[in-house]
């Protein structure tokens, strides 16, 4: 059995510094590249569009399959957060009730870091998430949950649920 010897150059090095080597510095990730690259992947062909809010921040907008997908990101520092969302059905609704429960079984069940909500008389797919130690996969697998979320039950949705 061979047992570990630290040599003098690790067993120099503080346990901070050696945490500090795996995990990535998320403070150089340049967010706005990172969520354009993630769109280009996902967007149907000439349909991603940018814009710059007079509130300040960006909001990206795209379609995916039969949905359309929006990304807004508030800002570019740690307390700046990251917001997407689609709409999968108009309010009011047949049966809301009934609706309300499916939603809320989904929930819990099938919409990983996602969820459904009621945004504008509308239920839509949403995810937030604040940018300090946001990573690019993070950001990739937010922007694809959502988008395949929404396109997978608009249409079941609007079949059962339709405008009242």
């Amino acid at each position: 059995m061979t047992t570990y010897q630290p040599n003098v150059d690790t067993a120099s090095v503080s346990t901070d510094e050696m945490i500090n080597g795996l995990i990535p510095d998320t403070a150089s990730i340049n967010h706005i590249e990172v969520i354009e690259d993630v769109i280009n992947t996902l967007a149907q062909e000439g349909s991603a569009m940018v814009s710059h809010p007079p509130e300040g921040g960006y909001l990206w907008k795209f379609n995916y399959g039969s949905v359309e997908v929006f990304v807004q990101l508030t800002g570019t520092t740690d307390e700046d957060t990251l917001t997407i969302w689609s709409a999968v059905l108009k309010l009011p609704a047949k049966d809301e009730a009934k609706l309300t429960r499916k939603l809320l079984e989904m929930n819990c069940s099938s919409t990983f870091e996602a969820r459904f909500g009621i945004v504008e008389n509308q239920v839509v797919a949403l995810a937030t998430r604040g940018l300090a130690e946001l990573s690019p996969g993070e950001v990739s697998r937010l922007i694809t949950v959502v988008a395949t979320i929404a396109d997978d039950n608009d249409d079941a949705l609007q079949a059962e649920f339709g405008i009242a």
